[in-house]
């Protein structure tokens, strides 16, 4: 297994802690699964994260599975990282404060320097919140000396 998987493995069940990306430990998800090409995690919908109406914010949910593709993609243990360059999303019901929202992702192919990757996110009850697909390129900057300098 590889490295990277391998440190990510110990929070299954928990927070994440140690991890690179602010963002990510301030969405303050639960891993759930981490695999080879796929994770899952649980976040909790908190009043931050609403829009007016009180409902979670569009930009939330984007971002949650933008997240998810690309610290995905980070586990994967790649020479070089990975930026999204485009993302697509649907948003399909509403999700509301103390919901547990489930965001799944998969990679769907991956090519010489292009990984095209899916999310999902669903609801306590199985609803389908959103879904999207995200190609991410690779960048000249190598995951090692990422790493060492954090």
């Amino acid at each position: 297994m590889n490295p990277i998987l391998a440190f990510v493995r110990n929070y299954i069940g928990q927070p994440l802690q140690g991890v690179p990306s602010e963002f990510t430990l301030w969405l303050g998800g639960i891993l759930r699964e981490a695999e080879e090409g796929k994770l899952v995690m649980d976040f909790e919908v908190r009043k931050d994260m609403t829009n007016p109406i009180g409902t979670l914010h569009g930009g939330v949910m984007a971002a949650i599975m933008d997240e998810m593709m690309g610290f995905m993609v980070f586990c994967m243990n790649n020479e070089y990282l990975y930026n999204s360059i485009n993302l697509t999303v649907d948003f399909l019901e509403n999700g509301k404060v103390g919901d547990t929202i489930r965001a799944s992702t998969n990679l769907i192919r991956k090519g010489n320097r292009i990984i095209n990757a899916e999310c999902t996110l669903h609801n306590q009850h199985g609803l389908l919140l959103a879904r999207s697909s995200s190609n991410l390129a690779s960048i000249p900057i190598k995951v090692q000396d990422y790493l060492s300098k954090k």
